[in-house]
């Protein structure tokens, strides 16, 4: 699949196992992963890093094969879900401190770019968690409030 704003292809990163099933050599059962996952949570983590912990840490190769549940799922069932999803978070955090970095350079014209190119994902984004409702239909992206988001 294309890049958004280039015009390369990129390359693929990792995939997951391709049996559906459990694992004969994991030692955790179904209640144990859902309370790491509800641990790790607890802890701080976000559900990337929680699936990154169980994967390197303990040995859990893919928590919905183990569960029959997502990480996600897992963390609303246990009223743990964010308020903002991850990868919306992370895109403002970008252009934040792409902006913290174009007003000490101000002459860096690619990181300009970057801004342009940042702003326009996060509203893409925004009107797609809209329309699927986990952000509220009246909400407006606004930096100065974004930085109170982010921080």
């Amino acid at each position: 699949m294309a890049r958004m704003h280039s015009r390369k292809k990129g390359k693929s990163g990792s995939i997951k196992p391709l049996k559906k099933t459990k694992p004969t050599w994991v030692r955790y059962s179904e209640s144990e992963v859902e309370s790491l996952v509800v641990k790790l949570a607890k802890a701080g983590n976000s559900p990337s890093k929680i699936g990154l912990t169980l994967r390197d840490s303990y040995g859990v190769p893919d928590v919905k094969v183990m569960t029959k549940s997502s990480i996600l799922t897992i963390l609303k069932k246990n009223k743990l879900n964010l308020e903002y999803p991850e990868d919306f978070l992370a895109l403002i955090k970008k252009e934040i401190n792409l902006v913290k970095h174009v007003e000490k350079n101000k002459k860096d014209q690619v990181a300009k770019r970057g801004i342009k190119l940042t702003s326009s994902k996060i509203h893409r984004l925004s009107k797609y968690y809209k329309r699927k409702g986990i952000l509220p239909e009246g909400w407006k992206y606004d930096r100065d409030q974004a930085k109170l988001i982010v921080s």
